[in-house]
């Protein structure tokens, strides 16, 4: 099984992050743990979650993923085999989020006795809060990074400019600093990160570890017009790709699919790791069968034509 160095955090994950974002949303926890014990079968060793999923079902409060993550660890004594990676900074069970000090250092509690873990390998900030001051929040998490409860840290949703600003505040003050960045990346959003963030992320020797990697399933192929939506969860982010650029987009990876008797979510996510700035896109499954796809990608080598003809197709 061939892993990638998380960039400098020392840890060594499968190419391919799960999102924890399913646990307590699309699957409930019997399934969960039928998806987790497959994926530690298959190698897959980096769960990405967040204190705050999933607050968005109704009769949640935030905090269900982190749960059914914590009651599969205890049930099945894998934590070793395991690289866990949440958030803070959002809203959950009741909380106004942020990320001040005494907010980052209640909400790592929370987060510790929900995983039932003693440590956290990846701690996130997961939105940018610029009411609070870079040194507030940086100190913060260094001191949970001395004090054995998290690994390393990282951030999501940050600008460039801010994103590198943290990372020289960190520098200057000999603090952990941030060694991930979490934004929006695949075939259809390309724009924001390669003009942007990619530049800083390579520049500092960040691990990518995109969110979003197949367009909220768009990249699948199982969304191709407006009745393929109807009742889907994620029916209102991918009716937005149902364009012209986004059939084309859909075209190339059928072609690129075929060549490799591939699916177009594993070509999709093998474009992704074929991109410089990227470690490990992060996707999810509800089924052994999408698990398959997720898996395949880490292994698939495009060529170079193919991987033109899917630039091509996605160009902005």
């Amino acid at each position: 099984m061939a892993y990638r160095a998380l960039g400098t955090t020392g840890l060594q994950v499968f190419p391919i992050a799960f999102g924890g974002n399913v646990f307590g949303w699309t699957l409930d926890e019997a399934a969960s743990f039928r998806i987790l014990d497959s994926l530690v079968a298959r190698g897959m060793n980096f769960i990405d979650t967040a204190d705050t999923y999933s607050r968005w079902v109704p009769g949640n409060q935030g905090g269900e993923s982190e749960t059914i993550i914590g009651n599969w660890l205890r049930r099945s004594g894998k934590r070793s085999e395991v690289i866990i990676a949440t958030k803070v900074g959002k809203p959950v069970e009741g909380s106004a989020g942020g990320l001040s000090a005494a907010y980052i250092e209640k909400a790592v509690e929370g987060s510790l006795r929900r995983l039932q873990t003693d440590y956290i390998d990846l701690y996130q900030a997961h939105e940018d809060d610029q009411s609070v001051p870079l040194e507030e929040t940086l100190e913060a998490f260094d001191k949970l990074v001395r004090a054995g409860k998290v690994r390393a840290i990282g951030a999501s949703n940050y600008g460039a400019a801010r994103f590198q600003q943290a990372l020289d505040v960190s520098r200057a003050n000999g603090w952990a600093a941030y060694a991930t960045l979490q934004p929006e990346y695949n075939l259809v959003e390309r724009q924001a990160f390669e003009t942007e963030l990619a530049p800083v992320a390579l520049k500092n020797h960040v691990a990518v570890i995109n969110y979003y990697a197949l367009a909220s399933g768009f990249l699948s192929g199982k969304y191709r017009t407006a009745a393929d939506l109807e009742g889907k969860a994620r029916g209102s982010k991918v009716g937005a790709y149902l364009n012209d650029r986004g059939a084309r987009i859909l075209a190339a990876l059928d072609e690129v699919a075929a060549q490799y008797r591939s699916t177009p979510a594993t070509v999709a996510l093998a474009w992704l790791l074929h991109q410089p700035a990227v470690t490990a896109p992060i996707a999810s499954a509800t089924s052994e069968a999408q698990l398959d796809s997720l898996e395949a990608a880490a292994s698939l080598k495009l060529e170079q034509d193919a991987l033109d003809l899917l630039t091509q197709a996605s160009a902005y």
